[in-house]
């Protein structure tokens, strides 16, 4: 059986005549040909899954039949319920997108790759840090990209939040139950559902840590709920008040995930193979929370096509910075190069009656600081 992605995760297949057997007299020029391409192909062909965060890429053309690394459960979903497929894309868009804001001036940066089914490619095979946290973040995008098209009419299968009626109350006293509160129990339901299908066909250390950071995100998006009310009475008074809840902004989440992935904890698999354990045995206190990895990272200074690891040659640097941003270390001490740019930016704006706001075009100049390539061995260098 060949496996032309994770080893813990292929499926079986048959080349040959229609009926599925093998064919069996092959020209021996045709089989040593075949037979090297399809050694050439095992060789230099990434061994890394397809996703379903590739529906973020999909846009609108979303076919179930065609999205590369869906398993038959989510496949089954996607067919059920197409328009929360739609709903599930533009999510992984934002979840990307604030998975790069969090990781902007860290040296991996939560880069994607073009036209590539795994979105991030190779350095998600590592059970890292990083690896915990696309989990995470990808988890929480699902469950608040359902919860908020659930509340917005756009799905047929859910909308507000129904058990939200009657009377409540909180620190402030009494107030009732009105508007639309978001639907956050169908949103982490279905989050469940659908991201958790893969991960619960394998017994492994990289499928328990994984389910484990999903349910992390999923619940992430839950703790930021808030209660808004609109106030009734005279002179806007709050005599009377109808509530209900929403979700947050989906960048507290974010800020939350990326504070967790500072204090994520390495983990080990138990002997039983049902669970994990904290490698650290010192530790005192509780995983249920916390994202846990089970490799370190890899070195994100280099590139590392085998990791994975652009590199950080090229990167944009803060030269006054000490931080992560900081040239010294964003570039791993191989120094930076500087080059001055010019910028347009917008200036001098003044309202004009009505309603417009007009500015100029002013230009300066900037210093851009950016990462010095590896330098590589003398005794590499052709004489």
């Amino acid at each position: 059986m060949f496996c032309f992605f994770k080893p813990r995760r292929c499926s079986r297949t048959r080349t040959g005549s229609r009926n599925g057997t093998l064919s069996r007299h092959p020209s021996n020029s045709t089989s040593r040909i075949y037979f090297t391409f399809i050694l050439l192909l095992l060789i230099f062909t990434p061994r890394v899954d397809s996703s379903w965060w590739y529906i973020g890429a999909l846009g609108a053309r979303v076919i179930c039949d065609n999205i590369p690394g869906l398993v038959n459960k989510q496949r089954q979903l996607c067919q059920r319920h197409p328009d929360l497929m739609q709903s599930i894309g533009e999510g992984a868009k934002e979840w990307i997108r604030e998975c790069q804001h969090q990781f902007r001036h860290h040296r991996w940066n939560c880069s994607t790759l073009d036209r590539d089914h795994t979105v991030f490619g190779r350095v998600m095979l590592r059970s890292s840090r990083e690896a915990a946290f696309v989990y995470a973040i990808s988890s929480a995008g699902v469950v608040y990209a359902i919860t908020r098209a659930c509340s917005q009419g756009e799905l047929k299968i859910c909308s507000c939040d129904a058990q939200k009626r009657g009377r409540a109350s909180d620190d402030r006293g009494d107030f009732d139950w009105g508007g639309c509160s978001d639907n956050i129990h169908y949103g982490i339901n279905f989050a469940k559902t659908f991201v958790d299908a893969r991960e619960r066909m394998v017994k492994d250390a990289r499928a328990l840590m994984n389910l484990h950071n999903n349910r992390c995100g999923r619940m992430a998006v839950k703790r930021f709920m808030k209660l808004e009310c609109k106030c009734h009475g005279v002179s806007g008074s709050c005599a009377l008040r109808t509530c209900w809840l929403a979700m947050s902004d989906f960048r507290r989440t974010g800020d939350y995930l990326r504070k967790k992935y500072n204090t994520a904890i390495e983990v080990t698999m138990n002997q039983d193979g049902t669970g994990f354990m904290v490698a650290d045995k010192d530790f005192q206190g509780t995983t249920k929370n916390e994202l846990v990895y089970v490799e370190n990272s890899p070195d994100y200074c280099l590139m590392d096509r085998a990791a994975g690891s652009l590199g950080t040659a090229g990167r944009a640097c803060n030269r006054s910075s000490r931080g992560t941003d900081g040239c010294e270390v964003m570039c791993c001490g191989r120094g930076y190069d500087t080059m001055r740019v010019k910028r347009v930016t917008k200036c001098e704006c003044k309202f004009k009656w009505c309603c417009a706001v007009e500015c100029k075009d002013c230009e300066d100049t900037v210093d851009v600081h950016t990462c010095k390539p590896h330098k590589r061995p003398d005794w590499l260098h052709p004489a």
